[in-house]
């Protein structure tokens, strides 16, 4: 029929909740905050799943004083461990 205009109209809406925090829960989140994130960015990025180890591997890429300071603070731990002869 001429004179029918059909549209199709789809409603998006982003639901907002509201939730309590304490004083101290509320500083923690705010400290971890960046200027242009929303506590709704904080929160997705502190509860996202943990990447497994082997995605971090590969060459050092900070600084290389940084890496030895890390290396020394391994072998002084490592001076620490006391061995013992056990007897099964």
């Amino acid at each position: 029929m001429p004179g029918i205009v059909y549209i199709c109209v789809c409603i998006y809406i982003d639901v907002t909740k509201v939730i309590s925090l304490s004083n101290a829960a509320y500083s923690r989140l705010s400290s971890i905050k960046g200027k242009k994130e929303s506590f709704s960015d904080v929160v997705m990025k502190i509860t996202e799943k943990k990447k497994p180890i082997t995605e971090f591997a590969g060459k050092w890429k900070g600084d290389k004083k940084e890496l030895v300071k890390i290396f020394d603070n391994i072998l002084k731990e490592r001076e620490k461990i006391k061995i013992r002869e056990v007897k099964l």
